[in-house]
């Protein structure tokens, strides 16, 4: 944008013998006075106009700042544009007095920098703890009622996933082994196999990464011959305390193999003090412990196993899985869990359950975890084939949500995607 100035005299100072060349930028423009004086422009001589498009920065006219201010104290202030005019309502519009409202939550709402200035809740993929399905083979399979999921061959499909995921920012993941049936057993011992599955996959990914933060799930559904979290007694009962003694060698193995945290999900009484007991008995220490205090028993994990094979021969998971019409059950859990030395809580499903992440948020100091589970995502997934929702608007909703509940980390296998978004980038 061009700037206009007309280029006269200054009327000097009394008893000031000088002229001024012009206000117009030039090399010559400097004051040639016998004496230093302040000098005041004339009112009707300085003017400078905008221009009404603005191509370009406004040409300076080289003056000082004490030139400036004192044309601003005589009068002569630059000319702006123009007060923007009202903007009209559509025809037909009532005319009704504004009503009396001291305070009006819309005005902080206005604009996109004002809604950005009071978000309360942010997200990024540091929040983001991704689940990966892992078993035997070289090629990766994909899970029919997860679009998009796979499991994952160890050597060659966890790796190169674990790799698209830091390079967007998530350092964080969770792995889920699909045992083969010939491992598998009533009592789960593969489970602490040194060489199994899941520990070959920890040491190989911190082989390969040694700052990524391993999770691993601490349960025997995945290695039970009856696909139940525990030993199954020949009357159908879980057994507690066998169980919790399995569950202690298997953290106490994760742990060797270079797990950062371990997840017990199976929901036994009292096995968060037996297996912190037992990893520091092995000077393991250092290794966190994210207990699944708040796991219902719902029906929102069908696609998960699907993708594990690990459906329960027979029966239920109601006797150790929290009834999904229970809200303050989840203060006992959340207490024990907390006494016997949990360092991490963890809400199982996560949208349908806002209300359990918001009571722990509210009682714990303790960082706050929530399960975005499979069925969760594979209804949003469906729902933006089916074009009956935007897929990538409720994916983000969903996880801000959780956030705003009290989150702090989410498992959920739209981690990828999801801070790819956050990154910019396209699906």
């Amino acid at each position: 944008m061009a700037s206009s100035i007309v280029n006269v005299p200054f009327q000097a100072m009394k008893g000031v013998d000088c002229h001024y060349v012009g206000l117009k930028p030039s090399t010559n423009s400097k004051f040639s006075c016998v004496k230093t004086a302040i000098r005041v422009p004339s009112p009707r001589f300085f003017v400078v106009r905008a221009s009404e498009k603005h191509d370009g920065p406004i040409e300076k006219l080289g003056l000082s700042d004490a030139e400036c201010e004192a044309a601003v104290v005589a009068g002569n202030v630059p000319e702006a544009p123009p007060m923007p005019p009202k903007p009209a309502a559509p025809a037909g519009t009532p005319v009704v007095p504004s009503y009396p409202l001291s305070r009006r939550p819309r005005r902080n709402r206005k604009s996109p920098v004002l809604r950005a200035a009071f978000q309360e809740t942010q997200i990024s993929p540091a929040n983001f703890v991704y689940p990966l399905f892992i078993h035997e083979g070289e090629e990766d399979t994909p899970i029919g009622a997860m679009p998009g999921c796979y499991r994952l061959g160890w050597r060659h499909g966890l790796v190169e996933e674990v790799a698209k995921a830091r390079d967007v920012g998530v350092n964080s993941v969770v792995l889920f082994p699909k045992v083969p049936d010939a491992l598998k057993s009533p009592t789960g011992d593969e489970s602490y196999n040194d060489n199994g599955l899941v520990p070959r996959a920890i040491r190989l990914l911190k082989d390969k990464y040694p700052d990524l933060v391993i999770y691993t799930d601490v349960a025997l559904d995945p290695y039970n011959s009856d696909g139940h979290d525990g030993i199954v007694r020949e009357d159908g009962v879980i057994m507690n305390d066998e169980t919790t003694y399995q569950l202690c060698k298997q953290a106490v193995s994760q742990a060797r193999s270079g797990a950062d945290v371990v997840s017990p999900s199976d929901m036994m009484d009292g096995r968060v003090g037996a297996i912190r007991e037992a990893l520091d008995a092995e000077g393991f220490q250092h290794v966190s412990i994210m207990s699944y205090t708040a796991k219902f028993a719902s029906s929102f994990y069908g696609p998960f196993r699907e993708a594990l094979d690990s459906n329960p021969r027979f029966g239920d998971k109601k006797t150790y899985q929290m009834n999904p019409a229970n809200y303050r059950e989840a203060l006992v859990e959340t207490h024990e869990d907390e006494s016997e030395g949990a360092d991490i809580l963890l809400v199982k499903p996560g949208l349908p359950y806002l209300d359990i992440i918001r009571l722990l948020r509210d009682n714990s100091s303790l960082p706050i975890a929530a399960y975005q589970v499979s069925g969760e995502y594979s209804m949003i997934k469906a729902g933006g084939v089916l074009k009956m929702i935007d897929e990538e608007k409720v994916m983000m909703e969903s996880l801000m949500c959780l956030r705003r509940a009290g989150a702090d980390i989410i498992l959920t296998y739209f981690a990828l995607q999801a801070a790819r978004c956050l990154c910019g980038e396209k699906r």
